[in-house]
């Protein structure tokens, strides 16, 4: 069970990210973000795609839509364009190939829901692509919740999908919450939401570095180390990042 010693608050919420934390599929997200800026005229080989392409990996974990307005930022219809593309890409992508737990995940999610954690999936796809992806895990039985942008209004960096989880499933303080992810834009999220835990994994897109700079207060090699930590006799309070092996 997840326990509390000395008033710190037990966890009793866990929020994670899909793409490169509980699925691999990185290199799906990025084939897709490649078509979809391609159809808008910025192709392989120029230093436009190339400029674009370093914005993607930057933004990684943001709303997808505001992804292609920083790209587009004059020009909305072109944002929408690119992302209508991106999303078509991503889920012909799931239809062809399917979509790959990361190895241990399905365990880990059993043993936090066994000790009464609650789990919500958060995500910055839209909520059409959020549910392909939901029906290719076959998941329903393992989670509580999941999230996108067009449920709170804001994605990431903002806090609201943590806090729109948080209020969902009646959890009582933010201190009782873990965010999870591989992107900095996700430890952003975590902290600015007040979360107890904001871990990032190496399974992902981003960096030790670039998890650190976002505000992570632990560093996981994947996603197994997950209850390891949240489920150990004491829970963690240090405010500096540690790497659990």
């Amino acid at each position: 069970m997840v326990l509390a010693q000395d008033g710190v608050k037990p966890i009793r919420l866990v929020c994670l990210d899909l793409a490169g934390t509980t699925i691999g599929d990185v290199a799906m997200v990025e084939r897709a973000f490649a078509e979809a800026i391609a159809t808008q005229g910025i192709v392989p080989g120029t230093g436009a795609y190339a400029r674009a392409m370093v914005h993607v990996h930057r933004s990684r974990g943001c709303s997808k839509i505001d992804v292609f307005r920083g790209i587009f930022p004059d020009n909305e219809a072109q944002a929408q364009a690119a992302n209508l593309t991106f999303e078509r890409s991503y889920e012909g992508a799931i239809g062809r190939a399917g979509l790959v737990p990361l190895p241990g995940i399905v365990e880990a999610l059993d043993k936090l829901r066994g000790a009464g954690v609650k789990i919500c999936l958060t995500t910055g796809f839209s909520r059409v692509t959020l549910g392909r992806v939901l029906a290719a895990l076959s998941w329903s039985d393992r989670i509580d919740l999941a999230l996108c942008p067009e449920d709170t209004g804001r994605g990431r960096p903002m806090p609201d999908l943590v806090l729109a989880a948080v209020m969902r499933l009646g959890i009582e303080d933010v201190r009782q919450v873990a965010v999870v992810g591989d992107s900095e834009s996700e430890m952003l999220c975590g902290r600015r939401a007040g979360a107890a835990v904001v871990a990032g994994v190496l399974t992902g897109v981003h960096s030790r570095e670039r998890l650190l700079n976002g505000g992570a207060t632990h560093i996981l090699d994947s996603i197994v180390d997950l209850p390891g930590l949240l489920l150990a006799d004491a829970p963690v309070e240090s405010p500096l990042a540690t790497a659990v092996h």
